[in-house]
């Protein structure tokens, strides 16, 4: 989510190739140097596609300024290119391969952050490689299983939602989600950043016996079945 007062990220961790295969690995990785910038991506898809573009970007960039990187490009509208021109080459290298073995190669990627001299930025790659920009009408992107976890958010969320509300409306949109879907579980990995402070105000893994979380759990069903007991029934006759 980009907003007024900065950025919500949030991953799962839960990734499977069957139902008897599921497996945790972190869908997060964070750049960040003080001062300077702040970079965040979240990845859904193909694992090793996703894991393979990132590393790719971590190589480079520790090649210094010999070629462009995340430490060295000037906005996070190159931050994004970088990320798409990665994914396109190890799509080209080892999606042909896997699709002579009948394996999705598909990877999607949500890109944001800040760097110094410029205002916070939220992009979604697509598997493609190109990308788009999240707007004030448009303030937040989902990749991966977004259906169940959605409809929450599109009535809470606005450019104007404080960090908290948003912070509280993810936990309640994964709940959504988990509760539905069980290609997605925890622990949630959650970042929150506070606009212009090109530093971290809260990182968090939420797991199993986090006691918010449950809370949201317990009093958000509670609180639905709740309401629906008070809807009037319908009189049509």
């Amino acid at each position: 989510m980009s907003l007024d007062a900065g950025m919500i990220f949030a991953s799962d961790s839960r990734t499977n190739a069957g139902v008897d295969q599921i497996a945790r690995f972190s869908k997060m990785r964070v750049f960040h140097r003080e001062r300077d910038r702040l970079i965040v991506t979240l990845s859904s898809g193909n694992l090793s596609i996703t894991q393979n573009a990132v590393n790719l970007l971590e190589l480079r960039a520790r090649q210094g300024d010999k070629v462009p990187n995340l430490w060295n490009v000037e906005s996070m509208f190159d931050v994004a290119g970088l990320l798409g021109d990665a994914l396109r080459e190890v799509k080209t290298r080892d999606g042909p391969y896997l699709a002579q073995n009948n394996i999705e190669a598909s990877a999607n990627f949500i890109v944001g952050g800040q760097v110094h001299g410029e205002p916070h930025r939220l992009f979604e790659v697509y598997s493609e490689g190109n990308f788009i920009e999240a707007t004030a009408d448009t303030c937040y992107f989902q990749i991966g299983e977004s259906k169940y976890g959605k409809p929450v958010i599109d009535r809470v969320v606005s450019r104007r939602t404080s960090l908290v509300d948003a912070t509280k409306c993810t936990m309640v949109s994964f709940d959504s989600t988990m509760r539905s879907n069980i290609s997605v579980g925890l622990p949630i990995d959650l970042l929150v950043y506070e606009v212009d402070s090109l530093g971290i105000k809260l990182r968090r893994r939420v797991d199993e016996s986090d006691p918010y979380f449950q809370m949201v759990h317990t009093q958000w069903g509670e609180g639905l079945r709740r309401v629906f007991a008070q809807l009037p029934d319908p009189d049509w006759s």
